[in-house]
Protein backbone atom coordinates (compact mmCIF):
# COMPACT_ATOMS: atom_id res chain seq x y z
CA UNK A 1 0.00 0.00 0.00
CA UNK A 2 1.40 3.64 -0.97
CA UNK A 3 1.80 6.21 1.58
CA UNK A 4 -1.40 8.79 1.40
CA UNK A 5 -1.08 12.29 2.63
CA UNK A 6 -3.90 14.63 2.99
CA UNK A 7 -4.90 17.87 4.05
CA UNK A 8 -8.37 18.60 5.18
CA UNK A 9 -9.83 21.76 6.81
CA UNK A 10 -11.33 20.22 10.23
CA UNK A 11 -14.59 22.21 11.31
CA UNK A 12 -15.32 23.64 14.29
CA UNK A 13 -17.39 20.89 16.72
CA UNK A 14 -15.81 17.52 15.14
CA UNK A 15 -13.24 15.25 16.83
CA UNK A 16 -10.06 14.09 14.78
CA UNK A 17 -11.01 10.43 15.16
CA UNK A 18 -13.14 8.14 13.14
CA UNK A 19 -15.56 6.94 15.99
CA UNK A 20 -15.97 8.27 18.91
CA UNK A 21 -19.08 10.56 20.60
CA UNK A 22 -20.58 13.29 18.52
CA UNK A 23 -19.24 14.68 15.03
CA UNK A 24 -16.41 12.62 13.90
CA UNK A 25 -14.09 12.51 10.70
CA UNK A 26 -16.35 9.60 9.55
CA UNK A 27 -18.74 11.73 7.03
CA UNK A 28 -16.46 13.67 5.20
CA UNK A 29 -15.48 11.19 2.41
CA UNK A 30 -11.79 10.83 3.78
CA UNK A 31 -9.73 7.74 2.46
CA UNK A 32 -10.28 5.31 5.06
CA UNK A 33 -6.50 3.90 5.62
CA UNK A 34 -5.78 7.31 6.92
CA UNK A 35 -5.53 9.18 10.67
CA UNK A 36 -4.60 12.49 11.82
CA UNK A 37 -0.93 13.34 12.47
CA UNK A 38 -0.96 15.36 15.76
CA UNK A 39 -4.68 16.65 16.96
CA UNK A 40 -6.96 19.84 16.70
CA UNK A 41 -9.29 20.44 19.91
CA UNK A 42 -12.75 20.01 19.11
CA UNK A 43 -13.24 23.34 19.61
CA UNK A 44 -10.25 24.41 16.96
CA UNK A 45 -10.49 24.34 13.09
CA UNK A 46 -8.39 24.59 10.33
CA UNK A 47 -5.43 22.46 8.71
CA UNK A 48 -5.21 18.67 9.95
CA UNK A 49 -2.72 16.86 8.38
CA UNK A 50 -3.70 12.61 7.86
CA UNK A 51 -1.71 10.02 6.47
CA UNK A 52 -0.86 6.20 6.91
CA UNK A 53 2.86 7.33 7.18
CA UNK A 54 4.01 6.28 11.17
CA UNK A 55 7.39 7.28 10.79
CA UNK A 56 6.49 10.89 8.83
CA UNK A 57 3.79 11.25 11.68
CA UNK A 58 6.80 11.32 14.57
CA UNK A 59 8.46 13.36 12.27
CA UNK A 60 5.69 16.38 11.92
CA UNK A 61 4.35 15.62 15.67
CA UNK A 62 7.62 15.16 17.75
CA UNK A 63 8.31 18.57 19.45
CA UNK A 64 12.17 17.31 19.27
CA UNK A 65 11.74 18.02 15.44
CA UNK A 66 10.87 22.05 15.48
CA UNK A 67 7.96 21.37 12.95
CA UNK A 68 6.66 24.92 13.14
CA UNK A 69 2.69 25.49 13.16
CA UNK A 70 0.75 28.48 12.78
CA UNK A 71 -2.49 29.11 14.10
CA UNK A 72 -4.79 32.64 13.31
CA UNK A 73 -6.37 33.55 17.17
CA UNK A 74 -8.91 35.24 17.68
CA UNK A 75 -8.69 36.76 21.26
CA UNK A 76 -10.74 38.95 23.53
CA UNK A 77 -9.42 42.71 23.88
CA UNK A 78 -6.66 43.87 21.73
CA UNK A 79 -2.55 42.67 23.12
CA UNK A 80 0.14 45.16 23.92
CA UNK A 81 3.56 44.67 22.37
CA UNK A 82 4.63 44.33 26.01
CA UNK A 83 1.62 41.27 26.45
CA UNK A 84 3.16 39.70 23.44
CA UNK A 85 6.50 40.18 24.16
CA UNK A 86 5.41 37.41 27.19
CA UNK A 87 4.76 34.85 24.59
CA UNK A 88 8.12 35.29 22.54
CA UNK A 89 10.05 34.76 25.96
CA UNK A 90 7.71 31.52 26.81
CA UNK A 91 4.87 31.48 29.25
CA UNK A 92 4.01 28.89 32.00
CA UNK A 93 0.87 27.15 31.75
CA UNK A 94 0.33 24.67 34.27
CA UNK A 95 3.81 23.58 35.54
CA UNK A 96 5.35 23.94 31.97
CA UNK A 97 7.15 26.94 30.55
CA UNK A 98 6.27 26.82 26.60
CA UNK A 99 8.61 27.62 24.73
CA UNK A 100 8.92 31.33 22.96
CA UNK A 101 6.67 31.25 19.95
CA UNK A 102 6.59 34.27 16.92
CA UNK A 103 3.72 36.08 17.58
CA UNK A 104 1.76 39.42 15.92
CA UNK A 105 -1.46 41.07 15.30
CA UNK A 106 -2.84 40.48 11.86
CA UNK A 107 -3.65 43.48 10.46
CA UNK A 108 -6.07 43.81 8.65
CA UNK A 109 -8.11 41.03 10.16
CA UNK A 110 -7.84 37.63 7.80
CA UNK A 111 -10.34 36.99 6.17
CA UNK A 112 -11.99 32.98 7.73
CA UNK A 113 -15.15 31.64 6.84
CA UNK A 114 -17.95 32.20 9.38
CA UNK A 115 -17.81 29.89 12.05
CA UNK A 116 -21.40 27.84 13.34
CA UNK A 117 -21.64 28.45 16.16
CA UNK A 118 -20.46 32.16 15.87
CA UNK A 119 -18.06 33.61 18.46
CA UNK A 120 -19.37 34.75 21.58
CA UNK A 121 -19.67 38.93 20.41
CA UNK A 122 -19.50 41.55 23.99
CA UNK A 123 -20.60 45.06 23.06
CA UNK A 124 -17.83 46.36 24.99
CA UNK A 125 -15.00 44.27 24.60
CA UNK A 126 -12.98 44.65 21.51
CA UNK A 127 -11.44 41.54 19.74
CA UNK A 128 -8.17 40.77 18.04
CA UNK A 129 -6.46 38.23 15.40
CA UNK A 130 -3.00 37.19 16.29
CA UNK A 131 -0.60 35.03 14.38
CA UNK A 132 0.97 32.39 16.54
CA UNK A 133 3.92 30.24 15.89
CA UNK A 134 5.00 27.26 18.19
CA UNK A 135 6.68 24.28 17.43
CA UNK A 136 5.39 22.45 20.31
CA UNK A 137 1.47 20.89 20.41
CA UNK A 138 0.48 20.29 23.91
CA UNK A 139 -3.35 19.92 25.05
CA UNK A 140 -4.67 23.34 24.27
CA UNK A 141 -1.06 25.12 24.42
CA UNK A 142 -2.55 27.93 22.35
CA UNK A 143 -5.73 28.71 24.48
CA UNK A 144 -3.20 28.16 27.84
CA UNK A 145 -0.94 30.43 26.21
CA UNK A 146 -3.35 33.34 25.36
CA UNK A 147 -5.29 33.12 28.48
CA UNK A 148 -2.02 32.96 30.50
CA UNK A 149 -1.21 36.67 29.21
CA UNK A 150 -5.03 38.04 29.97
CA UNK A 151 -6.46 37.43 26.41
CA UNK A 152 -8.66 34.83 26.41
CA UNK A 153 -8.67 32.65 23.08
CA UNK A 154 -12.50 32.90 21.09
CA UNK A 155 -11.63 31.40 18.35
CA UNK A 156 -8.85 29.08 16.57
CA UNK A 157 -7.70 27.99 13.25
CA UNK A 158 -4.61 26.19 12.14
CA UNK A 159 -3.41 27.50 9.03
CA UNK A 160 0.13 25.80 8.45
CA UNK A 161 1.70 22.88 9.21
CA UNK A 162 5.35 23.05 8.63
CA UNK A 163 5.44 23.82 4.37
CA UNK A 164 1.73 23.21 4.06
CA UNK A 165 -0.69 25.70 4.06
CA UNK A 166 -4.60 25.49 4.88
CA UNK A 167 -5.16 27.54 1.52
CA UNK A 168 -8.39 27.31 -0.16
CA UNK A 169 -9.81 24.95 1.59
CA UNK A 170 -13.01 25.29 3.24
CA UNK A 171 -14.20 23.52 6.54
CA UNK A 172 -15.29 19.72 5.55
CA UNK A 173 -12.78 20.15 2.13
CA UNK A 174 -9.83 18.03 1.43
CA UNK A 175 -6.90 17.42 -0.91
CA UNK A 176 -4.07 15.36 -1.24
CA UNK A 177 -0.56 16.41 -1.11
CA UNK A 178 2.86 14.91 -0.82
CA UNK A 179 5.55 14.97 1.74
CA UNK A 180 7.33 17.30 0.34
CA UNK A 181 4.54 19.80 0.78
CA UNK A 182 4.94 19.49 4.60
CA UNK A 183 8.47 19.73 4.99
Amino acid sequence: MSNKYIAFYKPFNVLCQFTGEGQTLEGFGLPTEVYAAGRLDKDSEGLLLLTNDGPFIKKVTDPKNDKEKTYWVQVENIPSEKDLEQLRAGVEIKDYITKPAKVKILTPEPNVFDRTPPIRERKNIPTCWLELKITEGKNRQVRRMTAAIGFPTLRLIRVCIGKLELGSLAPGEFREVTREDVI
